[in-house]
């Protein structure tokens, strides 16, 4: 009858194959905690093509998750699945997904990969089943799934106010225009919940000065970039480099090879560096491998 035919029409819509992207925070300024036990911060956002990769296709009923990565949960436990689950509820859809993950950032990283994936996942979903929900509504979706996922729901660098969630895009920094990024992540992996109960060893981190946002983004847009890497700042670094020095050898030694900035993003433990041009960056990647190994995940970036 016609709903089979519905039903098999819906099943030959063709997978979607999507590229996460990852982020850096240029700045993470924690002003202090608010009664709902989340902490206030102002942070600038910068998208960076580097990917995983995550196919969605339609099915009858339920989610299902596979991925490339064994140390992956593929249930509730993983933001891919948790987003779609939540995606088909507030659309009220009675049908399901089967999505795959193809994992090529390293975990636990402070790049925001599975903030990433999730927002990806809704988006996606929305485009999969005809955009039942308005851009507000996958915010709020976005919102509650945790709060670097709704600033993946838009393309450009952003300024995140709140717990992270209240995003305002902001037009392309001339200040990177033909920079390089070089990100290292040294294999150990840093987590957010023990990232933030450090603070209390470090009251000036966590109580930070406002208005350091502006003062970064007032320079990224006037095209100045040693002003701007004067500006970069990070709350939770006083935790992570104390516990984990070689985060602060890797600095030193990206300042040496020219860096105009360097910080660790989010809760760490990727540290990058930023270069005014690809030959520099390339050149500090080299002796970076050659002087600490090969040990480590290094990859470069083109900056718009």
């Amino acid at each position: 009858g016609v709903p089979a035919l519905l039903v098999l029409l819906f099943l030959s819509i063709p997978p979607l194959e999507l590229l996460p992207p990852c982020k850096v925070n240029l700045l993470l300024n924690i002003l202090g905690r608010r009664a709902d036990g989340f902490h206030e911060l102002e942070t600038v956002l910068l998208p960076v093509p580097l990917h995983d990769r995550l196919t969605l296709a339609p099915a009858p009923a339920g989610v299902a998750l596979t991925c490339s990565d064994p140390a992956l949960p593929t249930d509730a436990g993983n933001l891919v699945h948790r987003a779609a689950t939540a995606f088909l509820r507030e659309a009220r859809l009675e049908r399901g997904v089967t999505l795959h993950l193809e994992k090529n950032l390293p975990l636990a990283a402070g790049l925001g990969g599975g903030s990433a994936n999730a927002a990806v996942t809704l988006r996606g979903l929305n485009e999969l089943f005809g955009r039942p929900l308005p851009p507000e509504r996958l915010v709020a979706v976005a919102a509650a799934l945790g709060s670097d996922v709704p600033f993946f729901l838009q393309d450009g660098p952003a300024l995140g106010t709140g717990r992270g969630e209240v995003i305002e895009p902001l037009p392309p920094f001339p200040a990177l225009r033909g920079a390089e990024l070089v990100r290292v992540h040294p294999g150990l992996g840093i987590a957010t919940a023990w990232a933030y109960r450090e603070l209390a060893r470090h009251p000036a981190a966590r109580h930070g000065r406002p208005g350091r946002a502006a003062e970064l983004i007032a320079p990224l847009q006037a095209g100045d970039l040693p002003a701007a890497g004067r500006a970069l700042y990070n709350s939770l670094e006083a935790p992570a480099l104390r516990k984990f020095p070689v985060l602060a050898l890797y600095q030193e030694f990206f300042r040496a090879h020219g860096a105009a900035a360097t910080l660790m993003s989010g809760s760490g433990s990727t540290t990058f560096a930023v270069f005014p041009a690809a030959d520099q960056a390339a050149a500090a990647a080299a002796a970076f491998a050659e002087r600490f190994g090969r040990t480590a995940w290094l990859q470069r970036a083109a900056l718009a």
